[in-house]
């Protein structure tokens, strides 16, 4: 399970009670380019990376596999700046506009969605 299950968040109580979280507490994270509109990642938040995301400017994100919150570009040097987040009409997404430094991908790439495009049928 998360972060949400065990830590008790900060979270605004009205925000927190919108949001629609999946069985393990988090909702998906869209990063995209503030100005441009270029969509850079997704990552995965719960209720306290969603309030340090708002409260300290840089997107922060809960990772499934290691099982702790990171701050994108702490180790990278690659760091988002938010400039604005949003929730879907839903509340079960959000959308990060951000200043991205560097590449948002783990794999050294601009964004994670250039690795091909998938063939359409018809």
């Amino acid at each position: 399970m998360t972060g949400t299950d065990d830590r008790p968040s900060a979270l605004d109580p009205a925000l927190a009670a919108r949001l629609k979280r999946n069985a393990d507490g988090l909702l998906p994270a869209i990063a995209q380019q503030y100005d441009t509109g270029e969509v850079l990642m997704l990552g995965w938040m719960d209720d306290e990376a969603l309030r340090r995301t708002l409260t300290t400017g840089r997107c922060t994100y809960w990772s499934r596999s290691r099982q702790e919150y990171w701050a994108k570009g702490d180790t990278s040097g690659h760091v988002q700046h938010v400039k604005s987040v949003a929730l879907d009409c839903d509340a079960d997404t959000i959308l990060v506009k951000v200043d991205q430094v560097g590449a948002a991908c783990h794999t050294g790439d601009r964004t994670c969605f250039d690795a091909g495009t998938l063939p359409l049928d018809g």
